[in-house]
């Protein structure tokens, strides 16, 4: 991986949209002739922006990345071509994620969790109308769409994902992501160079130019969020990990990635190919990271056969979930202390309590499990703070209880859940203190940015689990 500085830089200034040919291609979409409006969603008290261009196909979902808001992707001839050829056969709907373009923002002290961003892209599908789409994310905008497949399965038809990674960093299992100091560096230049336009000279040498496209691409990161906003979010992706969520990808996924691509190696799209169950994985030649630089009909081409070609796998029952243990401490104890008329009335007061915040962040109460509950959540982040919600509730009560949770694929079949990831968040629970919420290694990566804190608490063999757990506890939830 080179750094920005230094590199060389192309002086190749192509104005208009051409083929492998070299001939001009349009695409007669007349509902696109002009610049489309930009609307809003609301996720909760957040705002996403959102187009919805063309009506000729299925719907299709396109998450740029955060150097490329949508406001600005039409201010460049050769970009709004291609948004136009991805019209032609679909109806699009384009989205600035949560923080960047012209979604609201977030304040560098609050970045928003992957969770937040899944979120967002739910509502925008709302918005639009939209049941189930394909959806077509780029870089590290692919790192929700994951998730987004993963968890909600019955919303994404299909995923398009380019230049795509699980996890940046090296770690165990994973020798191929950039080690953490030179990332440290790597994130740095990122920030010295925003706003600049130098940024380009990384991710699409062969496309830039020293003139207009320069000033297109800085004013696109200037529009994006000030420098050490975009540092912090950038370093949010760079340090994420959603390598738990891969094989709960159901959908049919085409990964698209450029052989000599200088930002992402091409590792890291042949791991997401083995992990995924139905990926197929075409390499492209050529240096540029970004989607519309080099031979981009080449790409669009697949894209196109890909959504309307109707490849898709019919989706199960499994989902990728966080799974949420409580238990009471000592409930034998305390029943035989109070009676079973009085213990009778502290379960029902229990389990009321327990399942109004179940609903309130968004989770499902699998069953009762007498002195405790088994819920699921579509995401760890809401998992979390409901489960500090209930200890702290549960205390006002007088009643002390300990959690257990886990991110992990399971199996829903007629309103239980089933599967390992099941059986982890219940030995985890087990692992408890009173008072204490305890999480699984899978956890920490996905609510990487937000103001979740936790501590270590020792590797541990889970008994019916294969192998050694990370066990962390929450420190500290908003």
């Amino acid at each position: 991986m080179k750094f920005i500085d230094g590199l060389p830089k192309s002086a190749a200034d192509e104005t208009s949209a051409t083929n492998s040919s070299g001939a001009e291609y349009f695409w007669n979409v007349p509902t696109m002739a002009g610049i489309p409006e930009t609307t809003y969603a609301r996720s909760g008290n957040a705002h996403l922006a959102y187009q919805v261009v063309g009506d000729r196909g299925p719907d299709l979902l396109f998450i740029p990345t955060a150097l490329t808001p949508i406001d600005l992707l039409w201010d460049e001839p050769t970009v709004a071509a291609y948004l136009r050829r991805l019209a032609s056969f679909s109806r699009l709907i384009t989205t600035d994620l949560l923080g960047v373009g012209s979604s609201d923002a977030v304040s560098t002290g609050d970045l928003p969790a992957l969770q937040s961003w899944i979120d967002g892209l739910i509502a925008v599908l709302d918005a639009a109308g939209s049941e189930c789409a394909t959806v077509f994310a780029t870089a590290e905008s692919a790192l929700p769409a994951m998730l987004l497949t993963a968890s909600h399965p019955h919303r994404v038809r299909s995923l398009v994902l380019w230049g795509a990674f699980a996890r940046f960093s090296r770690g165990p299992g994973y020798p191929f992501g950039m080690p953490g100091p030179t990332l440290s560096k790597y994130v740095d230049a990122v920030g010295k160079a925003f706003g600049s336009g130098a940024i380009a000279d990384v991710l699409a040498p062969s496309w830039i130019d020293h003139g207009q496209r320069r000033r297109w691409w800085a004013r696109g990161e200037r529009v994006s969020g000030g420098p050490g906003y975009f540092k912090q979010i950038f370093d949010l992706y760079m340090r994420s990990d959603v390598r738990p969520a891969l094989d709960s990808i159901q959908s049919s996924t085409l990964l698209l990635q450029r052989r000599g691509d200088r930002h992402v190696c091409a590792d890291h799209g042949r791991y997401l190919a083995k992990q995924i169950p139905h990926a197929r994985l075409l390499n492209l030649e050529g240096e540029d990271h970004m989607w519309f630089a080099g031979d981009a009909d080449v790409a669009l081409d697949e894209i196109e056969a890909f959504v309307t070609g109707r490849r898709s796998v019919a989706v199960s029952d499994r989902v990728l979930a966080t799974v949420l243990f409580t238990d009471i401490v000592e409930s034998t104890s305390l029943a035989a202390a109070l009676g079973d008329e009085a213990w009778t009335s502290a379960l029902r007061e229990h389990n009321l309590v327990v399942e109004t915040h179940v609903t309130g962040w968004k989770g499902k109460v699998v069953k009762f499990t007498g002195d405790g509950v088994f819920a699921t959540f579509d995401g760890p982040a809401r998992a979390i703070s409901c489960a500090c919600a209930i200890r702290d509730s549960m205390r006002e009560l007088g009643l002390t209880i300990r959690v257990g949770m886990h991110t992990g694929e399971v199996a829903m079949v007629d309103n239980d859940a089933h599967g390992i990831a099941v059986h982890i968040a219940a030995r985890i629970m087990a692992l408890a203190q009173p008072g204490e919420v305890l999480v699984s290694e899978a956890v920490p990566p996905l609510v990487l940015g937000s103001r979740i804190t936790f501590s270590d608490r020792g590797h541990h063999e889970l008994k019916g689990v294969p192998g050694r757990w990370d066990v962390l506890a929450v420190q500290g939830a908003p």
